[in-house]
């Protein structure tokens, strides 16, 4: 597999790598490394850089946004459960969202014996993403819809949890965003198609830097994430 041809930054000795935004595709573990026996790929199937750690995974079986950094302070910041980093993901469900569905995923379902924390849940147009390869199982006689679901929180399969919980089985998986509550707006897919990834922009570099400094900002409840404008990527 090809990887995407990109030029590796210069750094002083001693500095960390820069952070990047990776668009994941399905079938790839957040990590650079296989797993013995496993199909999955893995990050350095697509990414030369080094020395760089997802800020929050994805599950084999999930697409979508990853940053990753070689700054620890910077991963344990985006990921301690402390500072509420608003996640956006585009699920598409099995059946029909009702009202009642809906208010259930906001309110927080309990799985696994607890309840997870409010959410906001809405029905999208199909984001138009393109079909996953594999593609997704489908039943002719039971309708698809597509939700965005925004999360502050990250237990294990949580998204695949909650809409199982309230009749909506996941079909597919997409994280969108990460807000990075300081008033901005959220780090996107813009511009990337599935595989392909790039390092931040120095704007996003000094918005990350930042959030190690004082005390927390003010989030800016993103609301409803732009659909990203795709371009064919190398696979």
């Amino acid at each position: 597999m090809a990887l995407p041809q990109r030029k590796l930054k210069d750094r002083s000795a001693g500095a960390p790598p820069p952070s990047l935004l990776f668009h994941k595709p399905y079938g790839v573990l957040s990590q650079f490394s296989r797993e013995p026996g496993s199909a999955w790929g893995c990050l350095a199937d697509w990414i030369e850089q080094r020395e760089v750690y997802p800020a929050g995974r994805l599950d084999a079986d999930s697409e979508g946004l990853l940053l990753l950094t070689g700054d620890g302070r910077l991963q344990h910041r985006l990921t301690d459960p402390r500072w509420g980093h608003w996640r956006t993901y585009w699920v598409q469900v099995e059946g029909e969202p009702s009202d009642s569905s809906l208010n259930d995923l906001r309110r927080g379902p309990d799985i696994q014996g607890r309840r997870t924390l409010p959410a906001r849940a809405r029905i999208i147009q199909d984001p138009h993403l393109g079909e996953r390869q594999p593609p997704i199982r489908q039943r002719r006689s039971i309708p698809t819809a597509w939700l965005e679901i925004q999360l502050r929180e990250g237990r294990n399969r949580q998204v695949r949890r909650m809409t199982a919980a309230v009749g909506l089985p996941t079909l597919r998986l997409v994280r969108a965003a990460i807000d990075l509550m300081d008033g901005g707006h959220p780090l996107t897919l813009e511009g990337m198609a599935a595989g392909q990834w790039r390092y931040v922009s120095r704007d996003e570099q000094q918005r990350l830097e930042a959030l190690m400094e004082g005390e927390p900002r003010t989030g800016s409840g993103s609301g409803p994430v732009p659909r990203p404008r795709f371009r064919p990527g190398r696979r």
